[in-house]
């Protein structure tokens, strides 16, 4: 960007940037309030964070202050064409620097981690066999169904995560196997647990046996520092909706060759360097090494922009502040939670096993459906219940057979009766301290003394029934 059009931006977003590092970060929505079914309003209280962060006010700001010059990138010579242009590629370079990338590796902005993880299956190289945790986002463990794929039982330790990948990768060490390519996919923290995963060492293990790995950062990046030089990872994914950053944009990050050398991932302008007709009336293209190649067709600057704002306000606020801010408040709702005989919370790796803010427990004597409608409807409190995009690791954690199908998200039983699904309540750097509050005390409340309201099942959710008042 230009200095003149840098400083316009700056100035126009500085009279409402917070300069503030102290937590909980300023996030939008933070004064919305909501009615109950038993009469009132309350503040509400977002804790569902792992599915999407509200956004930070500062990345707002950001894109306010932005709105008036954009303009379509890489396509025009005007001012305003040329200073969007600049914004998308230093965007570029803000997150490489958030995720402290190697020198030549890429970052292409995809729509989520989802197309991030799609866009890599589809630069597999030939016979390339991925192996894959059962414990995976679906994000994470489907994009792989056109390679050759191992699925991995779900461990009960890190320990045991390295161990059993360790055993995999060896039986790929025959003579059929040797020197074919493989790669490893595994989450950085559990959507479900909130369990952090031993990243380096599976790294080590992957690359110990000639195979790539990619991480799923999409509960980590919000929570944690990700450093792909760190961590040794080739590849890196995440969501910009998951780091407080609205608009639908995604990253995959790192090692340029398979990217390079693979089909676009779409075919279209801005992924296409040269094109022209034969003279047998066929076209010859020629495609870009960057990556544009998987850029094709107007990308979305401002969901763009926005990542990389959110990468710059974390970095400003310093994750060892955040990070100690957000185990307080893991420990105050686990504590919480620890307090009421009836719940259960879910766990692969055991209580001390260190996590995000990320939570999912049942209720003995309830439906997770009931339950969470009814911290809604009651209290204004924002959870989700279900089995979250997760279905073989959900149903491993609750005992059940991990081949069964299920709808994600879905309540499989009208309140009260037996149900396969669970209650996940999730925060960050926004959640102020009177929201989990909030929290355990209407789940004390609820196991004590009930519901206050009835509910029926509505298109598939379990919602207040309105009919009998």
């Amino acid at each position: 960007m230009s200095a003149h059009a840098s400083t316009a931006v700056a100035a126009a977003s500085a009279d409402s940037a917070d300069p503030s590092c102290g937590a909980p970060l300023p996030v939008l929505g933070r004064d919305v309030t909501v009615p109950l079914v038993t009469g009132g309003e309350v503040t509400y209280a977002a804790l569902d964070y792992a599915a999407s962060a509200p956004a930070l006010q500062r990345v707002w700001d950001d894109v306010a202050a932005y709105a008036p010059y954009y303009g379509s990138v890489h396509r025009g010579a005007g001012y305003l064409s040329q200073l969007s242009t600049d914004l998308f590629e230093n965007s570029r370079v803000a997150v490489a620097e958030f995720l402290d990338c190697r020198d030549g590796d890429q970052v292409v902005f995809t729509r989520s981690t989802t197309d991030s993880l799609n866009l890599l299956a589809a630069t597999l190289p030939a016979d390339c066999e991925v192996f894959v945790f059962e414990t995976e986002h679906h994000a994470s463990l489907l994009p792989w169904r056109d390679a050759r794929v191992t699925y991995l039982n779900a461990p009960r330790t890190p320990d045991e995560a390295v161990a059993t990948l360790e055993r995999a990768l060896a039986d790929r060490d025959t003579p059929s196997g040797h020197g074919a390519p493989a790669l490893v996919c595994v989450t950085g923290a559990s959507n479900v647990t909130g369990e952090l995963w031993p990243v380096r060492e599976l790294a080590a293990a992957a690359h110990a046996h000639g195979a790539r790995i990619v991480l799923d950062a999409a509960q980590l990046a919000p929570h944690h520092p990700v450093s792909v030089q760190e961590l040794d990872v080739d590849w890196v994914a995440f969501s910009g909706h998951k780091l407080y950053a609205p608009f639908g944009s995604g990253v995959l990050a790192g090692r340029s060759d398979w990217l390079s050398e693979a089909e676009p991932y779409l075919a279209g302008g801005g992924a296409s360097r040269k094109v022209a007709r034969r003279t047998d009336g066929g076209v010859d293209v020629e495609w870009h090494t960057t990556a544009a190649r998987h850029e094709a067709g107007s990308p979305n600057v401002i969901g763009v922009y926005s990542i990389a704002s959110a990468c710059k306000a974390l970095t400003e606020a310093g994750f060892d502040s955040l990070v100690e801010r957000e185990q307080f408040l893991i420990r105050k709702v686990r504590d919480g939670l620890a307090a009421v005989p009836e719940v259960k919370v879910l766990s692969l790796f055991g209580d001390d096993a260190p996590r995000v803010g990320v939570i999912s427990f049942v209720v003995e004597g309830w439906n997770s459906s009931h339950f969470a409608a009814a911290l809604s409807a009651e209290y204004g409190i924002g959870v989700r219940d279900g089995l979250f995009c997760a279905h073989p690791l959900v149903r491993t954690l609750l005992g059940s057979d991990p081949q069964t199908q299920g709808e994600c998200g879905a309540p499989e039983a009208a309140p009260g009766e037996k149900s396969l699904n669970a209650i996940r309540v999730s925060f960050g750097a926004g959640t102020p301290d009177e929201h989990v509050e909030r929290f355990v005390a209407a789940v004390t409340e609820l196991v004590r003394d009930g519901a206050q309201w009835n509910y029926r099942t509505q298109d598939g959710r379990c919602v207040p029934d309105t009919t009998t008042v």
